[in-house]
């Protein structure tokens, strides 16, 4: 029957509930929303997670949205997101009834005629979120500043059920987390990122208090937290698996205490100057669990600690070392030999760490699926030929400021590495267009090429890349040797596109554009900035078939006018950003599009 709502007539709720959770995209949500006033109740019905940006008066959109919204279990607040709620309300229009002030306390406090002034989430607007979300499992207020333990007190009372908490820079204190110890025996999952107002009572109370449950703890530039709060982890946290500590303060003692009782732990994460050997000897001796181990800016640490790790666990698959100064070949050797389930590394600025490590980590760890050398001035070429030979399923490299590895470690890595799906290099100036022609014509399942200012990198490196590997992300931004024919190659070569830089590729012109428009109907993010020869009508090229496009990039081109400018607002029905100088954009582009402009410098 023509005009007959099949959909409503024969679907259940249950089934096209099921059909919205399965929607990949807010605004998919949005519009299925708007069909009619069923999917409206059922799409929100189907809402589990929120997030809210804290300007705007965040207050009361927690208390909006809680009408709206009744399944809701996640929700992140960060106060560096923004949002558009309404601040003044008057009656509603066909009715008598106002909508209802909240008498909250906030940071500015409430205006004489009623209305909200504050820009922070206030204690009142967790209160707010506490009543209105009681079967809340995970709460993120991120830099939230305005937040004390008094607010932190009410959600904690109301929200019993709370599994996750993440209170990065608000200025709680120990009142608060005493609370959350007391209320949430759930909580598996606790940040403290720069909480300021935290000392031992507060962390020490929480640990008694829900330290059965705890999992993961962060704790991140909180003074007053020294070993006393980890050496109450340790005694109440047994079943402690993460542990993130990044302190000035701390010592030995609370590390070692962690390691003795928490036999759980499988992901360690350190930045503290002054711990040394000791507490890495006892981590290898008892954390016989840890899968992840990352150190950063040690001053006291040598291979003796690393050697203890590599002796003990053995289960060790990730491994970061950054900054380590006192580290050398010998300390990676060692867990080379003792950590043959190793499958990420990373080693960054560690300068006595060079060539004969990392050759140990190729001829023994044969699972190691990414690998990151920054700043690695001592590693060589001979490094990556044992990498190449050994390490068969490496899947991710990452090189920066490597400047001892050329072409012949590439194409060692090209020939022994085919599963190779991404690779980044930035400003390794003896690689050159020998090495990127053997990644083409031998890594086949690469989707994800960065090349940053690689000078040796021309036109010949990407024609072997576009006729042998299907990209979907593409960085050659500094590349000054490539130009029209090697982005014209890629245009042809991979019809998967997404997001391509070519900024600052003086060679680089009209052509390519139009190549890229007729090839790329995927492509979503574009950086042309810098590049002096590519003008309007390459501009009009590209947008006439990339319609997908969401941001575009094209400060400092001299050949792009406002009516560029204005062909990409009126082309792209989906984009986004567009950043461009202020004096390239028309009153008519402002008004039509205002929202998605962005200016790098104001006053050009």
């Amino acid at each position: 029957m023509r005009g007959h709502d099949w959909i409503n007539t024969c679907l259940p709720d249950e089934l096209i509930v099921e059909i919205f959770r399965h929607l990949d995209s807010k605004s998919t949500r949005d519009a299925c929303s708007l069909v009619c006033h069923r999917w409206l109740d059922l799409e929100r019905l189907s809402r589990t997670t929120l997030r809210i940006g804290a300007t705007g008066n965040p207050d009361l959109s927690v208390k909006l949205l809680a009408r709206r919204f009744h399944n809701v279990k996640a929700i992140h607040i960060d106060e560096r997101l923004s949002i558009s709620i309404p601040v003044q309300f008057g009656r509603r229009r066909g009715s008598d009834h106002s909508v209802p002030t909240l008498k909250l306390h906030s940071e500015k406090g409430v205006s004489e005629d009623g209305h909200f002034e504050s820009n922070s989430l206030s204690d009142a607007g967790l209160s707010a979120l506490g009543d209105g979300f009681p079967r809340l499992e995970k709460l993120s207020l991120i830099w939230c500043s305005t937040v004390s333990s008094l607010g932190l007190m009410s959600l904690a009372y109301k929200c019993s059920f709370l599994m996750s908490l993440d209170l990065q820079g608000c200025y709680v204190g120990d009142r608060g987390l005493a609370a959350v110890g007391k209320c949430c025996k759930q909580l598996e999952d606790l940040n403290l990122r720069f909480c300021e107002g935290v000392t031992d009572t507060g962390l020490v109370e929480l640990a008694q208090g829900c330290g059965k449950s705890l999992k993961s703890l962060g704790v991140a530039a909180c003074a007053k937290i020294t070993h006393i709060s980890l050496e109450a982890v340790s005694s109440y946290c047994k079943s402690l698996e993460t542990l993130s500590l990044d302190s000035e303060c701390m010592h030995n003692g609370g590390i070692l205490s962690v390691a003795q009782g928490c036999p759980s732990l499988k992901v360690l994460r350190l930045q503290c100057i002054n711990v040394t050997d000791d507490a890495l000897i006892a981590v290898g001796t008892h954390c016989l669990s840890l899968e992840l181990l990352a150190l950063n800016s040690f001053q006291r640490f040598t291979d003796k600690g690393l050697r203890a790790i590599g002796n003990g666990c053995k289960k060790l698959k990730n491994l970061s070392l950054s900054d380590c100064y006192f580290l050398s070949d010998k300390g990676l050797e060692a867990i080379a030999t003792g950590c043959r389930e190793l499958t990420h590394l990373e080693v960054n600025g560690c300068h006595n760490i060079g060539t004969i490590g990392l050759e140990a980590i190729g001829r023994s760890c044969l699972r190691l699926t990414e690998l990151a050398l920054l700043y690695c001035q001592r590693i060589g070429n001979h490094a990556l030929l044992e990498i190449g030979k050994g390490c068969k399923f490496l899947q991710a490299l990452h090189l920066v400021d490597c400047s001892s590895i050329g072409d012949d470690a590439i194409c060692s890595i090209a020939r022994g590495c085919r599963n190779l799906k991404k690779l980044h290099i930035r400003r390794c100036y003896e690689i050159g267009n020998k090495g990127i022609i053997a990644i083409g014509e031998n890594c086949k399942s690469l989707t994800d090429l960065s090349l940053r200012f690689c000078d040796r990198v021309g036109d010949e490196a990407l024609i072997a890349i576009g006729q042998g590997c299907s990209l979907q992300h593409l960085n050659v931004s500094g590349c000054h040797l490539i130009g029209d024919a090697g982005i014209i190659a890629i245009a042809r070569g991979c019809p998967v596109l997404s997001y391509l830089d070519v900024s600052v590729l003086q060679n680089l012109g009209d052509m390519a554009m139009a190549e890229l428009g007729e090839g790329c109907p995927l492509l979503k993010e574009i950086v042309l900035s810098h590049c002096r020869q590519i003008t309007d009508v390459g501009l009009a090229h590209l947008v006439k078939n990339c319609t997908m496009l969401e941001s575009c990039h094209v400060v400092y081109c001299p050949g792009i006018t406002a009516a560029g400018v204005a062909t990409v607002v009126s082309s792209c029905a989906n984009i986004k950003k567009v950043l461009v100088e202020k004096w390239k954009v028309s009153e008519r582009t402002k008004r039509r599009a205002g929202s998605v402009i962005s200016y790098l410098c104001v006053d050009l």
